[in-house]
């Protein structure tokens, strides 16, 4: 098969899908691969590093889209790229369709296969979306006590305090990678971290990340409670495939402290948080209500070495099956499977784009 690797297009988005080594193996396999130039260089890899694993090296993404079957990148196809997408084409990425209908419809149109990171699932898990979600919720933290400081617009809050001063608070929503992710990083700074999850294996999980984690069940009033004396306030709901659920109004919103930090990981899904919407690296941050919103959709993009090594490790495996026949019978890249034939492929994606 041949496989082609485009460079990202989103502002600030470093990452690579495959590295070379993981590139030089589908090589070995008999494949060719085709790398559009520079794109892995924002990740530490020249073109000179493909290159000794037996890469080719296409000057743009005309020509890469034109010469590639299956197409692997990181983040979705936006508007510039549209126009080189093919019925042939099998695009295998980021997609998160439930918050871009008008991708959605390209993709529909077009009558290409588009398989999602997101969506691919091995018993009850997400092997693709795992390595992101736990740098975003990472991130999240780092980021938040950050932006907290009061040159950002923050409260002036060291999150971990100190002798003779208050630590700060945060509150999670969610507690699958991101949101553990995030307590964790949270929990080891020193600060007050409440997380909120729907089961009680979750919340026993969580609790074991530290003596300064409180784990409470998703009630509407906790959370209320919570959200008013959060400092920074992180969140990480998702349901596969679909928009990500409301968890907190901006009612809620506008009793935060003026200077509390809201960010937002499930805003590729639409956000869980009613005041967020998308912003990028150029643009990361705004004031709603008095708080600042980091709604940044391609978080891991901060860190594009590391984030770039965590995914092709993960999805190395996943882009062999597709180079092989009968690849649609495989369990877990049957879920992967968004858009195919003009039509919207997996329930959740479906339910969620309704009259599309």
């Amino acid at each position: 098969m041949r496989i082609g690797i485009p460079r990202e297009t989103k502002p600030f988005e470093g990452r690579v899908a495959l590295v070379p080594e993981a590139a030089g193996e589908l090589v070995r396999a008999g494949n060719e691969v085709y790398l559009q130039t520079g794109a892995g260089e924002l990740s530490g890899y020249p073109n000179s590093a493909y290159s000794a694993h037996g890469i080719q090296i296409l000057p743009d993404a005309v020509a890469l889209y034109g010469r590639a079957q299956l197409i692997v990148k990181v983040k979705e196809p936006i508007a510039p790229e549209y126009d080189l997408l093919r019925p042939e084409h099998v695009l295998f990425s980021y997609l998160h369709l439930a918050a871009v209908p008008e991708l959605a419809r390209v993709l529909i149109n077009k009558g290409l296969t588009a398989l999602a990171f997101e969506t691919v699932e091995v018993k009850g898990s997400l092997p693709l979306l795992a390595p992101m979600s736990e740098i975003a919720g990472r991130l999240a933290v780092q980021i938040g006590a950050h932006l907290l400081h009061a040159p950002m617009g923050g409260r002036g809050i060291l999150l971990g305090g100190l002798p003779g001063a208050e630590r700060g608070r945060v509150v999670v929503l969610g507690a699958g990678e991101a949101g553990g992710a995030a307590v964790a990083a949270a929990a080891a700074l020193g600060t007050e971290v409440t997380v909120f999850a729907r089961s009680r294996a979750s919340l026993a999980r969580m609790c074991q990340l530290g003596p300064n984690v409180t784990a409470l069940h998703s009630y509407f009033g906790a959370i209320a409670a919570a959200v008013e004396q959060a400092d920074l306030l992180v969140g990480a709901a998702l349901i596969t495939g679909a928009r990500a659920p409301q968890l907190v109004t901006r009612a809620m919103v506008s009793k935060m402290r003026p200077g509390a930090v809201i960010v937002d990981i499930s805003v590729d899904q639409g956000g869980c948080i009613e005041t967020i919407r998308p912003t990028d690296y150029k643009n990361p941050t705004y004031v709603e209500e008095g708080v600042v919103h980091f709604g940044v959709t391609n978080m891991p993009g901060a860190v594009p070495r590391t984030a770039s090594q965590a995914l092709s490790g993960a999805i190395a495996p996943y882009v062999a099956r597709l180079t092989q026949p009968g690849w649609e019978q495989d369990p877990a890249l049957r879920t992967g499977i968004n858009v195919q034939d003009g039509k919207l492929m997996h329930p959740a994606v479906a339910a969620a784009l309704t009259g599309l």
